[in-house]
């Protein structure tokens, strides 16, 4: 479905009643986002000649509404920005449709009592509110009257009890706009339902460039493979489709080589964009041929497995992997934009959602306790991803916001993103062990709960977390006991090849309790000990 005048994915309107935080939370978030930030009625202001009260008491309330619309006109022609609103901005039915067709309306919220002691911090009154005298009572009476329109916003965002920093954090976490920072140059992860057809567009307000080589697996091909194609075409983009087998079993040196004669008879050049379409495996891939062809072309991350959206894409780093071990070989090489849209989940199996779903508890594990709590409600408490189901975005958006803050921390690995491990060194392992007939997230689960279970041993951990967590992930319909059949031999020597070690010996990271681990711990124990006796 073509889209010729696509919403864009960087500019944020900033709404909400006076005292909200509006002015405030929208600065810090155009700071975050490497965006513009336009303060409306300043820009107000400044074209007028005179500040807001001399506006009303010359032109009247229709006059200062006028002059609004025309900057609004401006901040939209702008096209890249965060932008703070009057309070009343989008009264007007016409105001509201104009900006909702060019961008994205967050709405702080904040209950009264907050709202009071905000402005009476102020140096003045807001003209709306009139003046000094009997101002609380004309807030009051204004929330009442304005109450519908505020809560008939889609996103909101209640600052009652939040810092202007928290403030800003979660206003990304609801718009689903986040930028990763350390590598060699920032990048943007957005997350949109319906992207897949802002993607041409998306490409060329970043200054991307063409050829493009479009690497995509061969299960999403048929799916998405047109769409993608017509809006990259549509933006005027060359685009060449390279597609590639699906499976951790064609994570190799093999696929990379086909990738690299590909994007030479596609005429690649070093100022040409890959752009990645599909699971971990395929993003890996794409970013480390993108990352040694011509000794290094951008590339674009657009995940569709609910694993890849929240982990694998975000972070840089690509590779693949040896007969002995799981992405032995890779570089840093990051994206130059990550689109997630959770709509495509809905064409996954639900044994790939439920795979996906581990690494989203992980992540609750490590920083987030509501995500977690989302997660202990169960697949069945989530429903299916229908377009109809915003569960599915607040779980990709929380999740995504995890990974951001950690790797935004340590780009490198060094030591704090070592947490997005957990599970891992075990997890890989097994993998490997199945002969890889355990999905990803399958064996993460199982490796989340054994290393839990050996802190709760050793009293490194919270009482009974062992026990939660087994019972959250299996509400999920995931594994938490290592399976018969393991073969012993291949798992202990995965463990002992993890990349985490440290002077020669494997390092875990352990959870200590819901929202808090620790990386880089040294444990003893005895590997085969682990899995099941044979019958």
């Amino acid at each position: 479905m073509e889209n010729a005048n696509p919403v864009s994915d960087s500019l944020f309107f900033i709404y909400g009643p006076p005292g909200s935080g509006k002015t405030t939370v929208g600065c810090l978030l155009s700071e975050s986002l490497n965006l513009p930030f336009i303060d409306l009625d300043i820009e107000i202001q400044n074209k007028a000649g005179k500040d807001i009260p001399a506006i009303f008491a010359d032109e009247g309330e229709a006059g200062f509404r006028a002059r609004e619309r025309s900057a609004l006109e401006d901040a939209v022609q702008a096209g890249r920005a965060v932008v703070a609103l009057g309070g009343g901005a989008l009264l007007s039915e016409d105001n509201r449709a104009f900006v909702e067709a060019h961008g994205c309306v967050l709405c702080l919220m904040s209950d009264l009592d907050s709202l009071r002691k905000r402005l009476e911090s102020e140096s003045g009154i807001r003209p709306l509110l009139g003046g000094q005298a009997g101002w609380q009572e004309r807030l009051s009476s204004l929330l009442e009257r304005r109450a519908g329109h505020y809560a008939s916003f889609p996103i909101r965002l209640d600052t009652s009890c939040l810092s202007p920093q928290e403030a800003a954090w979660n206003a990304q976490i609801r718009l689903g706009a986040f930028r990763v920072s350390g590598m060699k140059d920032a990048y943007d992860v957005r997350v949109i339902s319906s992207g897949l057809d802002q993607i041409g567009p998306m490409l060329l307000s970043r200054g991307l460039k063409g050829p493009v080589a479009l690497v995509i697996n061969q299960d999403i091909a048929p799916i998405y493979g047109a769409r993608i194609q017509n809006s990259l075409s549509t933006a005027g983009f060359k685009v060449n489709l390279c597609v590639i087998p699906s499976g951790e079993e064609h994570k190799k040196l093999e696929t990379v080589a086909t990738l690299w004669q590909q994007f030479l008879a596609a005429g690649l050049e070093r100022g040409s964009t890959v752009v990645a379409v599909g699971g971990g495996v395929t993003t890996d891939l794409a970013g480390f041929a993108a990352a040694t062809y011509l000794r290094g072309v951008k590339w674009v991350a657009v995940p569709t497995s609910l694993l890849c959206m929240i982990d694998a894409s975000i972070g840089g780093k690509t590779g693949f992997d040896l007969p002995q071990g799981k992405n032995l070989v890779g570089a840093f090489h990051p994206p130059s934009l990550v689109l997630a849209d959770p709509n495509v989940l809905n064409s996954l199996p639900i044994e790939e959602l439920r795979s996906g779903l581990a690494e989203v508890v992980k992540h609750g594990v490590i920083a987030d306790p509501i995500l977690f709590d989302q997660c202990a409600q169960g697949f069945n408490h989530l429903g299916l991803p229908t377009a109809g189901n915003p569960g599915w975005s607040e779980l990709v958006r929380r999740a995504i916001a995890v990974k951001v803050n950690v790797v935004n921390q340590d780009p490198f690995e060094k030591d704090l993103r070592a947490t997005l491990n957990l599970g891992h060194t075990l997890g890989h392992a097994i993998e490997a062990a199945s002969n890889y007939t355990l999905r990803h997230g399958e064996a993460v689960s199982i490796g989340m709960v054994a290393i839990a279970r050996l802190a709760q041993e050793r009293g490194l951990c919270q009482p009974e977390l062992a026990e939660l967590l087994s019972a959250v992930l299996s509400k999920l319909g995931l594994p938490v006991e290592f399976p018969r059949g393991l073969n012993p031999l291949t798992f202990e020597n995965a463990v002992k090849l993890d990349k985490k070690k440290a002077a020669g010996q494997v390092r875990f990271v352990i959870p200590v309790k819901i929202g808090e681990v620790q990386p880089g711990v040294a444990l003893d124990f005895n590997l085969p000990s682990l899995l099941p006796e044979e019958a």
